[in-house]
């Protein structure tokens, strides 16, 4: 069936949020899954991003239109066997070419039948603190408790009026952000010379570190601060690592965690 593209403005939160080496033009191309008098037709969300490598046990089917959001929101997702819809009406208000998209997705989610999601939601992933930090002067009446509930008090001075440097400021330490309460930078992580938080080489790099007695105290710190193992030696760390070594994953949602993905799970995929 043939689909109907529209052009609309590019989202300036889609410009705001391009993954490294990404451009986009003024306007895009976009299509109506539902036949509604609003933009609600074309737009859609399910997830603000979602990345393979994140998300071993999800994945985006289907970028949506969605201005506000980040570029890499979708609008059609699978997490484990969930079929995530990002638009509201009923398929009698879809348009036919929508309608054969959502039949072609159930047919879809069907093969991951029995594969339960590996990662529910307990934190906010790391760009949000980039599309948050770009509204702050549009924020109304509450500004600075808005400030103080997403950011760390101490960048209130500097940036409380400047969401261009906050932005700026996060995108520069992107692989070193983690929250707890607020969206944080992981200064202890930069002074061990590690390039970010969610590798699996810089895992690897903690735990050698447990053997250096000069920086034992901080890995061990990190490996508390972005797992949820309680090893004491670094012989266990090492051995835990080496088993599982090919299925460990970070997750930012997960609460900016290293998870293991279950042996046999993406046996179907």
């Amino acid at each position: 069936m043939e689909i109907k593209l529209e052009s609309a403005k590019t989202p300036d939160s889609y410009l705001r949020t391009l993954p490294e080496g990404k451009k986009l033009s003024k306007t895009m191309s976009v299509w109506k899954v539902q036949d509604t008098n609003n933009n609600v037709g074309k737009a859609g969300a399910v997830s603000n991003v979602i990345t393979p490598e994140e998300h071993p046990d999800a994945e985006a089917i289907l970028l949506g239109f969605a201005p506000g959001k980040s570029y890499l929101a979708t609008g059609i997702g699978r997490h484990g066997n969930f079929l995530q819809w990002g638009w509201s009406a009923s398929p009698s208000q879809m348009t036919p070419a929508g309608r054969n998209l959502f039949i072609n997705s159930i047919c879809y989610i069907h093969k991951f039948d029995g594969k339960a999601p590996l990662i529910h939601r307990s934190s906010s992933h790391r760009l949000n603190a980039l599309r948050l930090a770009a509204v702050i002067n549009r924020i109304s009446g509450e500004k600075k408790e808005f400030f103080m509930r997403t950011f760390p008090t101490e960048l209130w001075e500097t940036y409380g009026s400047d969401p261009d440097g906050l932005v700026q400021y996060y995108k520069e330490n992107l692989e070193f952000i983690y929250r707890d309460k607020v969206f944080l930078i992981d200064s202890e992580l930069k002074s061990l010379g590690l390039n970010s938080n969610r590798s699996v080489d810089s895992l690897e790099q903690l735990i050698g570190l447990l053997e250096d007695n000069t920086n034992a105290d901080t890995a061990m710190r990190l490996l508390t601060r972005y797992t949820n193992q309680t090893f004491q030696n670094a012989e266990d760390w090492k051995q835990w690592f080496e088993n599982n070594r090919d299925r460990i994953f970070f997750s930012d949602v997960g609460g900016y965690k290293y998870f293991i993905i279950p042996k046999g799970y993406l046996s179907n995929q």
